[in-house]
């Protein structure tokens, strides 16, 4: 099983694979990855550029809310621009983007979404949790998890 989670840790740090899926959703081919799929259009926090990531939904609590998990810690570029300027945009599916404000969760708000997740998709996080101790470089436990969540509010369409 370390195999497997070695490989897949070095896919996710694969820039061209990992960024292939923003095409798709440029070309409004979003649906195709699913609904537990989003991107991400976020700013540069030194060039003020837009930026884009594509991430799994790890909870969707309300319709005008989604959480998203850092798989890289909070060494992750997109997660080091929201916390500079939280003013996103959101894409989900084939519609067009949403305006949203992100901030990161607390712990205890981290460790409530992570067992929610536990227990609504067992089999993938018996095996992504691999991956995730992997890149993030030490063990995702129940409690105090050292995997860093964001919460989107999304703005209502005008």
């Amino acid at each position: 099983m370390s195999a497997l989670a070695d490989l897949g840790a070095r896919l996710l740090r694969n820039r061209r694979l990992v960024r292939a899926p923003i095409w798709l959703y440029r070309i409004r081919a979003g649906a195709l990855l699913g609904s537990r799929v989003m991107m991400l259009e976020h700013i540069g926090r030194t060039t003020g550029t837009r930026r884009y990531v594509v991430l799994e939904v790890v909870d969707r609590p309300d319709p005008g809310t989604i959480v998203v998990a850092s798989g890289f810690g909070t060494k992750a570029q997109w997660f080091r621009n929201i916390a500079v300027n939280p003013q996103v945009r959101v894409w989900l599916g084939s519609h067009r983007p949403v305006a949203g404000v992100a901030h990161a969760l607390d712990q205890r708000g981290v460790d409530r979404v992570l067992a929610g997740y536990r227990t609504r998709h067992a089999a993938t996080w018996d095996q992504f949790k691999l991956v995730l101790e992997k890149t993030l470089g030490q063990p995702i436990t129940d409690t105090d998890s050292p995997l860093p969540m964001v919460e989107i509010r999304l703005q209502r369409r005008r």
